[in-house]
């Protein structure tokens, strides 16, 4: 399934809660919290806290959500950079040192047309014909995801994942162990490579599936990104791959910017049901667990249940579930109460510091340990995918010229979606600004930069 770019926010219950953040969603009550930066201080604004509406004017806090905004793109423009260049480094790598992705000997079953005529307007309706019948393949597949999702068939989106994944770790990463060795010439035994691979795929699907530490499972996810980018330059024809690479552009920005949308609707059904979108399916810059699927009756998530665990230690002392649920009405109520006494500077700010975390019990560490681990930025596994699909592809052909600028450009392209992203806070389609930038740079580049350079060389003239 084809990718999007979006925040990760927390969005269990929070002990403590501003006053400006209340009014904002009191104001805006279908707006969602994104992703905003763990802070100790909240900053609170007692004019703001009475009943008269009030002209907004530029304050100190519009500054500083502006400077935090800018913290928080450049923060994770580079928790996404480094491993999507990574990916497209590993497909890179490999393209060039492995000829088996190169050898054009066997096709998907979604291509049945192959290319062979000489023809050039024959080839571009093969093309177009196999890029409709395997995007064809690819809506019927998510649309099916989406209904399995809708009608909470946790244990089927389960096991089809963990098969994928299981074909993914074992099957195929046994044949590119079997390539890379090959091309190395690196003599291995089948007892000590099937030990390896039995090994790397049990972790890899504990790793995916379960838990593990989150570097961990970072590189499994950026390792199966790649190994399927490397399937599809292997196993898509020639021109097949460059429509392709040019309808999902197409078809991402449909799917998560369009009101019925299945991306978007897979988004918008996790955050109304307050769950995680299946791990196996994004990269997180932040812990990731597969939590969906374990509701019990009464709660809605996992994490509700494990909450409750928590505190029956705490019910005896008198500390009940009520008591924890309304404590954030009571904070809040008892910060205007305060604010609203001190009548002398209206305009004055207060500075209320979150405990510290020696005073806090297990629970409250606990919670805010998870608030923690969520914040973070997502990016589908599919945007690796295609964005190592064209720089893999333009790799092929031998042009580092071509190979380098589809790379800066596909960085660029996601470093303005992740600006967009930033302004708009909703999620967003990655992949149309980087492909359309890679693809533009890659003919470019082959049809002015290569033969300039080629001329250069061959005249001695250097620059």
């Amino acid at each position: 399934m084809d990718g999007h770019v979006s925040e990760a926010s927390g969005t269990r219950d929070k002990p403590i809660e501003s006053e400006e953040r209340l009014r904002k969603k009191i104001k805006q009550p279908r707006e969602r919290n994104y992703g905003s930066t763990s802070n100790d201080v909240v900053v609170v604004n007692p004019s703001q806290s009475q009943s008269q509406p009030q002209d907004h004017r530029p304050t100190e806090t519009d500054d500083d959500e502006e400077k935090e905004i800018l913290k928080y793109g450049a923060k994770h423009v580079i928790k996404l950079f480094v491993p999507v260049t990574l990916c497209m480094m590993v497909v890179v790598m490999t393209i060039n040192s492995v000829s088996f992705y190169t050898v054009k000997d066997v096709y998907l079953i979604y291509t049945p047309f192959h290319e062979t005529s000489q023809d050039t307007g024959v080839k571009i309706w093969n093309a177009l014909a196999n890029s409709m019948i395997l995007m064809v393949v690819i809506i019927i597949m998510t649309v099916l995801l989406i209904l399995l999702y809708k009608n909470r068939c946790y244990k089927i989106i389960h096991g089809w994942l963990i098969m994928s994944s299981f074909m993914l770790l074992f099957l195929f990463s046994y044949l590119y162990l079997e390539e890379v060795l090959r091309a190395y010439n690196i003599p291995m035994d089948y007892p000590t490579a099937l030990f390896i691979m039995w090994n790397f795929g049990v972790v890899g699907m504990i790793a995916i599936h379960w838990q593990s530490p989150l570097r961990l499972q970072q590189a499994y996810l950026i390792f199966v990104s790649a190994l399927m980018a490397l399937v599809f330059v292997k196993y898509l024809p020639e021109y097949t791959t460059w429509v392709v690479l040019a309808v999902i552009s197409i078809w991402d920005l449909v799917a998560v910017l369009s009101p019925r949308g299945p991306l978007r609707i897979l988004v918008e059904t996790a955050q109304e049901r307050n769950e995680q979108i299946f791990p196996a399916l994004i990269y997180s810059s932040t812990i990731l667990y597969s939590i969906v699927g374990t509701t019990t009756p009464g709660t809605e998530t996992g994490t509700e249940t494990r909450r409750l665990n928590d505190n029956q230690d705490a019910d005896q002392a008198g500390f009940n579930q009520e008591w924890a649920s309304t404590t954030r009405q009571r904070v809040q109520q008892r910060q205007i109460e305060v604010q609203a006494n001190d009548q002398s500077h209206p305009t004055q700010y207060r500075t209320v510091t979150r405990p510290p975390s020696d005073n806090l019990t297990e629970a409250q560490r606990h919670q805010q340990q998870l608030e923690e681990d969520e914040r973070g930025i997502k990016l589908g596994l599919g945007d690796f995918i295609f964005y190592s699909v064209l720089v893999g592809k333009a790799s092929s052909y031998g042009d580092w010229n071509t190979t380098i600028a589809c790379f800066v450009a596909i960085l660029i392209g996601l470093c303005l979606t992740l600006l967009l992203l930033a302004v708009t806070r909703k999620a967003l389609p990655a992949l149309p600004i980087s492909i359309t930038f890679g693809l533009f740079f890659c003919v470019t580049t082959s049809v002015l930069v290569k033969p300039f350079t080629e001329t250069l060389a061959a005249e001695q003239v250097f620059i």
